[in-house]
């Protein structure tokens, strides 16, 4: 059941499809107070447990800290961070009452779970429009199901962007490119798409291309293309002021750019130096920024990831005119331990500075609206352009679209990556456990940079990294480190080739099981808590993850880690990967276990009575036969198994003809349309 309460005159968010009429008075479980700001609280017991708020810091259990919603670039996740790129403000509170929370605002909001008192939460919203839905439900399956009825389907991708995807921003001519994917075929690693950074765009300016560099950028495309790659390229949100750029003249024509106070475009520095803002949550503005994307799609491109749309600030003149002041006040003269740290600060804070929120303005339906009041809509809304647009410009092919910054509602336009993250291992265990938790606020189509984007990389991070994302999405190695952490630059490539292999190997699970999450409103990531809420071991576990109706994983995340301790909450085959031919299967019962796990191999469990599909690998999603697979499972009894699959771009993803069912027993296994053979030991 849900509930909506609504104060003030909230701007509307789209982050919901369904009307919910507005209930009179207060919610029921959270205790109100209308003060200098809105805030709601809740007294936890000492067994509650808190999930959702999306991408963000720490476990996947978020009590015990503070989260502030607020899209930030913010490359330093550390664990003092309370704010990342994103503003998902779902929360499920899971204990004698279990109850979801969901603030519809697009101002910021912070909350309190029990960082200040251990056993209360409070939300504080900054801005008093905003409506707040209150999910009660039997589970919280129920609960996380009724939510994502409420918020609408997940943006579902390609089935090749379910391929290995390779970037660095360090890419730049045609024969980068072209020897990306020579090396990675040489080396017999399957690969299905290279990333464009910045630097194939003529001087950072977004929608143009670097004609020196890349002189015949169309028949890269194409030469690409036609060996099963796909070539997505970045654009940035700052439009950069510069006489002669067709998008800045067209923008100043026909006023498309946010405003300040005085009525003047609003000017600030990002990666091309001075630039603009189009102002997306104005609905023709919106358009006309998507409609700039044409550009790129008439050019061949099938892919595009939106960065630094928080929108990301590098400076104001406002406050690079309070830096200098401080500069000049102290030139030659001699730094003592507060002016040091003065004259530090005041730089430091020219970046994303909250001030320069507060200088700029949306025409939103004809009213005036202080861009901070409305920041998180602002990566969601000029993501949303470019999924609108590939709507008009490719109404029946999925294309796929990726973005930094986000809320709630651009889960039905694209998918995210977690952003700039380091090679830390810290960090892989971060992206294991954000992984459930992006899924409840509807982002299914998700991962973290492979090994890490910042700092280098070690081998052993990055095998351990790779198998990992095996089971995510998004499998994407992307980084700016001075090391190289292209798979087939390491000493034993051929555990990556395996690991890769065995990737492809299980995308028929994968992408069946995204595809069934996406259409049936569920999550394709689960803490084990959501499949075992009557086990109170399984509720605590914060390292393991469901995947799909039939897998478990235990990823391996701790330098120097030779094996694990695992928690099975039921019987369960244990499947202990080497490659794709290359593997051991043992039964283990219920309970606690040690399982040696060499560095060459990736481990996962499968459920009593489910089976996993897999294909033979082949080079890219193009090369691969989805007609003729092979079984793996733990099977005891006649058993059953819903496989979807299509084309890999239709739109018409509710076509029963693309639902195939499996039956299995101890002995063989059938399917109409499908040649299907059981893979035994």
């Amino acid at each position: 059941m849900i509930t909506r309460f609504q104060y003030g005159h909230p701007i509307r968010t789209d982050s919901i499809i369904k009307h919910i009429p507005i209930e009179e008075g207060y919610p029921k479980h959270l205790v109100y107070e209308d003060g200098e700001k809105i805030t709601f609280t809740y007294e936890m017991k000492p067994q509650d447990m808190v999930y959702g708020l999306g991408e963000n810091m720490r476990g996947i259990n978020k009590r015990g800290f503070t989260y502030i919603s607020r899209c930030v670039d913010n490359a330093i996740h550390t664990e003092d961070c309370h704010s990342l790129y994103a503003a998902h403000n779902f929360i499920i509170i899971y204990g004698i009452e279990t109850f979801g929370v969901f603030i519809d605002t697009a101002g910021i909001v912070s909350y309190d779970i029990g960082e200040t008192d251990i056993d209360q939460i409070i939300i504080t919203c900054d801005d008093k429009d905003l409506n707040i839905y209150m999910i009660e439900g039997k589970s919280l399956k129920d609960v996380a199901k009724q939510f994502r009825q409420l918020i609408g389907r997940s943006y579902i991708p390609p089935k090749w962007a379910f391929g290995y995807q390779q970037s660095r921003w360090k890419y730049k001519t045609e024969n980068d490119f072209r020897e990306i994917v020579r090396q990675y075929k040489e080396h017999a690693i399957p690969l299905d798409a290279v990333y464009l950074d910045i630097d194939y765009m003529d001087n950072y300016q977004s929608f143009t291309i670097h004609k020196d560099n890349l002189p015949h950028f169309e028949e890269l495309i194409q030469e690409m293309k036609n060996q099963g790659i796909h070539m997505v390229p970045i654009i940035d949100a700052g439009i950069k002021v510069q006489d002669g750029y067709h998008v800045y003249e067209n923008g100043v024509k026909e006023n498309r750019f946010c405003k300040d106070k005085d009525g003047h475009f609003f000017r600030c520095g990002v990666w091309p130096g001075y630039c603009h803002f189009v102002d997306v949550l104005n609905t023709q503005h919106r358009n006309w920024f998507g409609d700039q994307y044409k550009f790129l799609l008439d050019k061949g491109i099938d892919g595009i990831w939106n960065d630094m749309n928080e929108p990301s600030i590098f400076y104001t003149d406002e406050r690079l005119k309070e830096a200098y002041e401080l500069v000049d006040k102290l030139k030659n003269s001699e730094l003592n331990l507060n002016t040091y740290f003065q004259m530090c600060d005041e730089f430091s804070k020219l970046s994303n500075n909250p001030k320069d929120y507060k200088l700029f303005y949306h025409d939103i339906d004809g009213q005036k609206v202080r861009h901070d009041k409305v920041h998180n809509l602002y990566g969601y809304f000029l993501t949303r352009a470019a999924g609108e647009a590939f709507e008009r410009f490719r109404p029946h092919k999925r294309l796929l679209l990726l973005s930094r910054g986000s809320m709630i509602g651009m889960h039905r336009y694209s998918g995210i990556w977690t952003g700039d993250n380091l090679a830390w291992w810290s960090h892989l265990k971060l992206c294991i456990q954000q992984m459930p938790n992006l899924n409840l606020c509807g982002f299914l189509y998700a991962g973290g940079d492979l090994g890490g984007f910042g700092n280098n990389t070690n081998e052993e991070l990055m095998t351990r990294w790779v198998q990992f994302a095996i089971f995510t999405p998004l499998m994407r190695n992307h980084s700016q480190s001075e090391r190289a952490q292209e798979l087939y630059t390491f000493k034993n490539t051929n555990t990556f080739k395996n690991m890769i292999e065995i990737r492809y190997a299980f995308i028929p699970y994968l992408y069946s099981e995204f595809v069934k999450a996406a259409i049936h409103n569920d999550c394709y990531f689960r803490a084990l808590s959501f499949d075992y809420e009557n086990d109170p071991q399984a509720r605590l576990i914060e390292d393991q993850l469901m995947v799909g109706e039939s897998i478990m994983i235990a990823p391996i995340y701790e330098q120097n880690g030779r094996g694990r301790y695992v928690y099975l909450p039921e019987n369960m085959k244990l499947i202990k990967m080497r490659s794709f031919n290359d593997y051991d299967e043992i039964i283990l019962p219920k309970g606690h276990h040690y399982i040696q796990v060499n560095l060459n191999e990736m481990i996962f469990f499968i459920k009593e009575n489910h089976i996993v599909p897999l294909a033979k690998p082949a080079l890219t999603t193009k090369d691969m036969d989805f007609n003729h697979l092979e079984i793996i499972g733990y099977v005891k009894e006649n058993t059953q198994y819903i496989l979807y699959d299509d084309d890999g771009y239709t739109t018409n993803i509710d076509n029963k003809e693309y639902s195939y069912t499996i039956y299995v027993n101890q002995y063989s296994c059938y399917c109409q349309n499908k040649h299907i053979t059981y893979k035994k030991k």
